[in-house]
């Protein structure tokens, strides 16, 4: 990998170290964290890593804030740094296993009644690759930005660069006080709500103005920033909010009362990932995924007929 220039001094060329310090960088999302995960100091990494940015002309991490993030280079050179060091250690050891983790992100609900069962079949027939279910409030779960090799997402995605592919669809439920006078009701439309104010998650919920009728829309609307403060807005009385069926599962609250939505369109539930090169274990966790939905479905069809 070095220059025609660096073969004179082969201690400046790019070596399979700077992959494996980009990568535990672009993982723990801090030079400091990286560096004790490699077991060397800060400055060495961060020389390291400031010489494959020289070597390859393009800055592939945002030092700007404190959480350091990957830049659209960054992003795009990860899975390719990946797949080298993969091969690499493959080559000179091929009867170990080298697979690093498979990063699943969400927004909220995760893969909604199917998590734990993906989550146990995934572990019993792939015990060497761990599948990690991260939770990142970003419209994406951080799939855009590198942060994870696929993402459960909700609603329609038009992220460039992005990949998706519709897994199953859930009915909307209506969000409201359990102490208001929505909580009783066994379903409610639309139009129930538009008398009060609506709490809007507008970084990572699915759920705008758009899905009422441009002339009965609701007075007011609330907006958050996740889903933790989405349902604390509802439990105070602050206003009502519309979401996937999965939420009541997995985001129950003392002070929230779930009601069915008789006339809101489903919501689509996407599995996700990058276009290109990307986590060798992809292919798998999308068969997977497509297997644990058509299997749950046909029990629980047979459970409603039997």
């Amino acid at each position: 990998m070095s220059t025609g220039q660096d073969r004179g001094n082969a201690g400046r060329g790019i070596e399979i170290r700077h992959l494996r310090a980009f990568l535990a960088v672009a993982d723990e999302g801090s030079v400091t964290r990286a560096a004790v995960r490699l077991r060397v100091t800060q400055p060495v990494v961060s020389r390291t890593l400031a010489a494959l940015e020289k070597h390859l002309g393009v800055r592939l991490v945002d030092r700007s804030t404190h959480h350091l993030a990957l830049t659209a280079e960054g992003v795009a050179f990860r899975d390719k740094a990946a797949a080298a060091v993969g091969a690499f250690d493959e080559a000179l050891d091929p009867g170990r296993p080298h697979h690093r983790p498979l990063r699943l992100g969400h927004a909220w609900s995760a893969f909604g009644p199917y998590t734990t069962p993906l989550l146990r079949t995934w572990q019993r027939r792939h015990p060497g690759t761990p599948l990690e279910l991260l939770r990142i409030d970003d419209r994406t779960a951080g799939l855009a930005r590198g942060e994870v090799d696929a993402a459960v997402l909700r609603g329609p995605v038009d992220t460039p660069g992005l990949v998706t592919e519709v897994l199953f669809t859930e009915e909307r439920v209506a969000a409201v006080a359990a102490d208001g006078p929505l909580a009783g009701r066994s379903s409610l439309s639309l139009a129930d709500l538009t008398g009060e104010t609506v709490v809007l998650n507008t970084v990572s919920g699915a759920t705008t103005l758009g899905l009422w009728p441009p002339r009965s829309r609701p007075a007011a609307t609330l907006t958050v920033v996740n889903t933790d403060d989405w349902v604390t807005a509802i439990a105070a009385g602050r206003g009502s909010g519309v979401s996937g069926a999965a939420t009541a599962q997995m985001h129950p609250h003392a002070g929230v009362a779930y009601v069915p939505l008789a006339d809101a369109p489903p919501l689509p539930v996407l599995l996700a990932c990058r276009d290109g090169p990307g986590h060798p274990a992809l292919p798998r966790l999308a068969a997977l995924a497509r297997e644990i939905v058509a299997r749950e479905q046909r029990g629980t069809s047979g459970r409603s007929t039997g």
